[in-house]
């Protein structure tokens, strides 16, 4: 879902699946954890994560999360809108 000011999006990731680390210039995100968990990396600081848990990504933070063996299912928030362009990997 997009709109002017924000975008929630569904992401699964596959036991073991990990995502690129990256980070965003402008928007900040919120991960709400659905359901599995895993282990959530922002600049550094290295969590597990588990279905409940709402987690905040500064703008400028890069971050990655690794899926534990039952997979993990989240919401992610972005304001302003996601944005390829704001979108940076290593």
């Amino acid at each position: 879902m997009r709109t002017s000011r924000q975008t929630l999006a569904e992401a699964t990731l596959a036991p073991g699946q990990v995502t690129e680390r990256h980070y965003h210039e402008e928007a900040e995100e919120l991960y709400a954890i659905v359901g599995g968990g895993g282990v959530l990396e922002v600049d550094g600081d290295v969590r597990e994560v588990i279905a409940g848990d709402t987690i905040l990504i500064p703008p400028g933070a890069w971050h990655t999360l690794t899926a534990n063996e039952e997979g993990v299912r989240l919401l992610c928030c972005c304001v302003p809108p996601y944005s390829h362009d704001d979108t940076h990997f290593f």
